[in-house]
């Protein structure tokens, strides 16, 4: 007895190592990895560079430049996820403000939460920095535009297969007069999952 008991020990251990064993390759950024099914890091790159594209080709922005002798500032707003997923909407918006200032056609300020901690070292500049290198109050840029957005999904399911569908959308939107100077819409990423039906 105590022998049997010796030998399941020793194979429940060699099962534990076993499962706890991983393995972990290096692959380029640029590789399309798709696990599970859901959201990645490959949605984002397909999406961002096709609004980009899209944004930087719209007239307004164009025409803004033209009329007022200067890039347009634009800044970024609220991108909401309305998935039924968690998404970190934060990546695809750093990643659309990245491409829209390095592209010199507009020019961005900081966020809201950003603009507080600024704030928050103007006033401290008042009492500490010396007068030539303390930074003025009430001197920020306006922005002319704010970009704002969502991510959706269109979920189809039946058996054990299901199709995922993502609506990514982008718009631009003048601050002053609330006009929408841009409507950029991405639906190109459409998922078909199958899923194993085996039970043990």
């Amino acid at each position: 007895m105590k022998h049997m008991i010796r030998i399941l020990t020793a194979a429940a251990a060699a099962i534990a190592v076993l499962a706890g064993c991983s393995s972990v390759k290096r692959v380029s950024p640029d590789t399309v990895t798709d696990l599970s099914g859901y959201w990645n890091d490959t949605d984002v790159r397909i999406v961002a560079d096709s609004l980009i594209a899209d944004c930087l080709n719209a007239p307004a922005i164009a025409r803004y430049t033209a009329e007022n002798g200067r890039l347009p500032v634009v800044i970024v707003g609220s991108f909401t996820n309305d998935s039924d997923e968690h998404i970190d909407t934060g990546i695809l918006t750093t990643k659309l403000e990245a491409a829209l200032v390095n592209s010199g056609k507009v020019d961005f300020v900081a966020d809201a939460s950003t603009r507080m901690d600024l704030r928050a070292e103007r006033e401290a500049q008042q009492a500490w920095a010396s007068e030539e290198t303390a930074k003025s109050l009430a001197n920020e840029t306006g922005a002319d535009f704010m970009l704002v957005g969502s991510v959706k999904t269109i979920v189809d399911s039946y058996d054990n297969e299901t199709t995922r569908t993502y609506q990514v959308s982008a718009e631009l939107i003048d601050i002053e007069t609330n006009r929408k100077l841009w409507i950029g819409i991405n639906d190109e990423i459409k998922k078909f999952i199958t899923r194993s039906s085996a039970r043990f």
